[in-house]
């Protein structure tokens, strides 16, 4: 892959890859562009773009062909320190917070849009609000081969991006797959009718009576640690699971005389309140620990039931039921006494169990999918970086030579 780059630059380039500065290489439309606030936007099918791609859809468009859009303020620069680039297509609005370049003869865009993304540009951000100028963005450096070399590299880095796209499509599907799957089960074994006092087969109870309920302690926010017990806060839970990130995890110094709020692998916990509350709850695993226990926070724990069973009628009955019950305030919520009201169908302990085994398989294979989707995703973006940056540094002559002759062995 790079000996037939290497063997393209040795033969039309044999003096080294000739640099040339951004402005050089591109048609910029920066003066153009034109911002629109979201309150006078008209609502359409064009896409509205800012720093960081489209930010909406408006009823007319600036340009009308195939950009290259690199962000100017606000969302500039990534984690790796290079610019957020954006590949746009067709009729389309940029307002100013992009710059927007297009292709012009002997430098094919797409090779622009692929060597911008391995410049660093984090010695030119400054300010609050990081910003990438005009001037800095003009005169970026770029290396600029016969465009047979371009052409040659970008159907390799192409390729790779394709391949990306297409597996995570297929991974995607699957998932969606296998997540309507576990939801047709999970909802067929549980469908036990509506409460008619019970039969022998099954009871009814409320998760009250068979589970132990708690709420979290009401920690002082100010007074929260970088290290030491990890706090189990709403904003841990998502819809499905819980997430902790060192965005918004929040720590205590330890848990001393706080014990009754430790939480154990396999509790329940349920936010009671926010946009998702209701349908944001997961279980907590043995790596999650230890955790402690935060307000509008509870921790459901079965005592006269499979707790497995109860997390799955909880995933499938709850979300309606908070509906029904939840305050309708800016902020929307559930009592501790409501969430302990919640009727729940008791079938015999083996029928519980069997019950929670197979959606358990059933969601064991979504996890995994869950887990290996974005790993697989992340591996395959990694591999195209390694491409993009070997293919997309040039030596000098010498060492176009030494390298090809290396090569050829």
């Amino acid at each position: 892959m790079k000996s037939r780059i290497n063997a393209l630059v040795l033969e039309l380039c044999p003096d080294g890859v000739e640099k040339k500065t951004l402005e050089e290489c591109c048609i910029i439309l920066d003066k153009k562009r034109k911002p629109v606030t979201k309150a006078a936007r008209e609502a359409g099918e064009y896409p509205y773009y800012g720093a960081n791609g489209i930010q909406d859809y408006v009823s007319d468009y600036l340009f009308d062909g195939t950009f290259v859009l690199v962000g100017e303020d606000g969302s500039v620069i990534t984690k790796a320190g290079t610019p957020v680039v954006t590949w746009a297509t067709g009729k389309i609005w940029v307002n100013n917070h992009a710059h927007i370049i297009s292709e012009k003869d002997g430098v094919l865009l797409r090779y622009l849009y692929h060597y911008l993304q391995t410049i660093d540009i984090s010695p030119l951000i400054h300010g609050n609000i990081p910003k990438l100028t005009g001037g800095d963005f003009r005169n970026l450096t770029i290396a600029v081969p016969p465009v047979p070399v371009q052409r040659e590299i970008v159907r390799i880095l192409d390729n790779f991006a394709e391949l990306t796209a297409e597996i995570t499509e297929k991974l995607t599907a699957e998932l969606t797959a296998r997540k309507k799957q576990y939801e047709y089960y999970r909802d067929a074994l549980l469908n036990f009718g509506v409460h008619r006092g019970g039969t022998l087969e099954t009871k009814w109870r409320t998760l009250g009576e068979i589970c132990d309920i708690l709420t979290g302690y009401p920690f002082d926010s100010a007074q929260f640690k970088k290290s030491g017990v990890r706090l189990m806060r709403g904003m841990n839970i998502k819809r499905g699971g819980l997430v902790f990130d060192e965005s918004i995890d929040r720590y205590w110094e330890s848990s001393k005389g706080l014990e009754k709020y430790l939480l154990d692998a396999g509790d329940i916990v349920i936010s009671m309140d926010g946009s998702l509350v209701g349908k944001s709850f997961g279980t907590v695993a043995e790596s999650d620990l230890p955790l402690l226990l935060v307000q509008r926070v509870a921790r459901i724990r079965a005592v006269q039931a499979n707790q497995r069973y109860v997390y799955h009628y909880i995933s499938c009955k709850f979300p309606h039921y908070v509906e029904l019950k939840k305050t309708k305030g800016a902020i929307p919520h559930i009592s501790q006494k409501d969430i302990s009201n919640f009727q729940i169908a008791i079938p015999e302990v083996d029928v519980q169990n069997k019950i929670a085994e197979v959606l358990d398989n059933f969601d064991a294979i979504c996890s995994d999918l869950n887990i290996g989707l974005p790993a697989e995703i992340e591996a395959r973006k990694k591999q195209y970086e390694y491409y993009r940056d070997m293919l997309l540094t040039f030596a000098a002559a010498d060492d176009i030579i030494l390298t090809d002759r290396q090569t050829d062995r």
